[in-house]
């Protein structure tokens, strides 16, 4: 744990002092785009995979939790989606919360969502998001109208909170601090292969396909938003073949800001992506610090916003943190935006 540690602190302070390179424009088929996510980006991921279904085809979420599960309330987010205290996280409710918002046109149409093809993932052994909450989810999704031939939902592999990997920084049964833990478990294949069909072997990951570049420049300043974010470019798609966008979200703890490149480099999504002609963009999170008055406000961990610390506007498609990640995926090839 003390040399993964080494390791984090290392990254983390090479990307501080990176140079950003321009954001590649890319022959990308923007029918084809995915979105995954652990934990606060599980839930990030849910609401991207809404707000622009007619764009996005796929999602893959571990643990998450359905749609407007916080209602703008940090006390929700905690103590009725992650731990639920006296409420579990509602179906009916995410729902309605939906089909109101589709209803004013804030988000896309619902019915784009029948289509996508679904990864749902708990861990038998996770204490920090309750499997009510990813059961609330895949009922939510049935709601929608979701068929079980597009949906794997996997309770029964024996990991706690964090993102499988096969050759994670954190033994299994220890998850922090980087949450990417060694489980033998390739997480990262197991979302793809679900979100796209049977893909080729992964390869292994180019140096030269890692990229660091300047968020800032797509951000318009939404609060939470690292200025400096990666994206791998495999080498066909580099030189121009055609290639799909998976769009991978970190979570809480696992920006650039807190364990440097890790995230981007060692889930093994890379690996997958050198081999299938898919590019995957990694947008960055930021700890707000929060003031020891106020302990519920800020965001001090740097998860993405779930549950409206950016403003009241944090679920559609004009959400601060959401259409910054659109505007790097139509910077990359792929509009969200229909």
């Amino acid at each position: 744990m003390v040399n993964s540690l080494r390791l984090a602190l290392a990254f983390a302070f090479v990307s501080n002092f990176a140079v950003a390179e321009p954001l590649p424009s890319l022959n990308l088929e923007p029918e084809a785009t995915t979105v995954s996510g652990l934990s606060s980006g599980a839930f990030m991921a849910v609401q991207l995979q809404v707000a622009f279904s007619s764009a996005i085809s796929g999602a893959g979420i571990v643990a998450g939790g359905p749609y407007d599960c916080a209602d703008q309330s940090l006390w929700r987010a905690l103590f009725v989606c992650m731990d639920p205290f006296f409420v579990d996280a509602d179906p009916e409710r995410s729902f309605e919360s939906m089909k109101a918002l589709a209803a004013e046109n804030r988000i896309d149409p619902l019915q784009d969502i029948l289509p996508d093809r679904l990864y749902l993932f708990h861990g038998n052994a996770d204490d920090t998001v309750a499997r009510s909450t990813m059961d609330a989810l895949r009922q939510t999704y049935e709601l929608l109208g979701v068929t079980a031939a597009n949906m794997v939902y996997v309770t029964d592999v024996e990991v706690g909170h964090g993102f499988a990997t096969e050759q994670g920084p954190v033994a299994c049964n220890a998850i922090r601090p980087d949450f990417l833990i060694d489980c033998d478990f390739d997480q990262a294949g197991e979302i793809l292969n679900q979100l796209y069909g049977d893909l080729s072997p992964p390869v292994d990951a180019r140096d030269k396909g890692f990229v660091i570049f300047d968020q800032a420049g797509y951000t318009e300043s939404a609060p939470g938003m690292d200025d400096l974010a990666f994206v791998y470019v495999p080498a066909d798609c580099a030189a121009g073949e055609r290639c799909r966008l998976h769009i991978a979200l970190h979570g809480c703890q696992q920006g650039r800001q807190a364990i440097g490149e890790n995230f981007a480099r060692l889930t093994g999504y890379n690996q997958w992506a050198e081999a299938n002609r898919i590019v995957v963009l990694y947008p960055q999170a930021l700890r707000i610090p929060a003031p020891l008055y106020n302990w519920f406000s800020g965001n001090p961990r740097g998860c993405w916003d779930w549950w409206g610390y950016s403003g009241p506007d944090y679920l559609s498609r004009t959400a601060p943190q959401m259409s910054a990640v659109a505007r790097i995926a139509a910077a990359l090839g792929a509009p969200l935006q229909q």
